[in-house]
């Protein structure tokens, strides 16, 4: 039976990820500043449930809303263990959005959505272009709209941020990738993920 591991270990793996791949690699040029600033909350859900797990997504959701972004960033919500499948997760997600707009924070907050097996749709499993969003658990971005719009200042061409990072992890390839030496899952690395594999 699979153990998940505990809040701090799930914590530092997920700050792990963030600082050698997400910032490491530059694949997400706004996400430096508030790490450094310590504006970058990392929550962890051991909920038995998916409404368990939903009402964890309100309280951070609220709590973002509630909190000036010079005191709270942007917010990573992560759970080891309710969503090992990523077509399960990825079903999750309209309700996550919906948690949104139920919290009156459509316009303010939207999510972005993180897997240890994303997969982009017309894509194959192995893709490197998938391990864009790849992180070591099941993770929700919670992300402030207006730190959108100021990034969309700084950086107008998003279109040229993604076609960077896909020319970045193709020249890397799975092996660059695995040098990276990220934590990965313990039920994915145990099951053999995609991201476990080499070229």
């Amino acid at each position: 039976m699979y153990t998940p591991p505990d809040d701090e270990t799930v914590a530092a793996h997920t700050r792990e990820w963030l600082e050698k791949a997400v910032i490491g690699l530059n694949l997400c040029p706004f996400a430096k500043a508030p790490h450094v600033k310590n504006l970058v909350r990392i929550a962890v859900s051991q909920a038995k449930h998916l409404d368990g797990f939903l009402e964890d997504l309100d309280r951070e959701l609220q709590l973002l809303g509630q909190t000036p972004a010079d005191e709270l960033e942007t917010t990573l919500l992560v759970h080891p263990a309710l969503f090992h499948d990523f077509l399960v997760f990825n079903d999750m997600l309209d309700l996550a959005d919906s948690a949104v707009v139920e919290n009156g924070l459509e316009g303010v907050i939207q999510i972005a959505p993180f897997h240890p097996q994303f997969q982009f749709a017309d894509t194959e499993a192995d893709d490197i272009s998938n391990y864009t969003n790849r992180s070591p658990y099941p993770t929700l971005h919670l992300i402030r709209e207006d730190s959108i719009s100021k990034a969309a200042q700084a950086f107008p061409d998003a279109a040229a941020i993604f076609e960077r990072n896909i020319e970045l992890l193709n020249k890397m390839g799975h092996s660059g990738w695995a040098e990276l030496d990220l934590p990965a899952c313990p039920f994915h690395q145990a099951n053999g993920t995609a991201s476990d594999k080499t070229d």
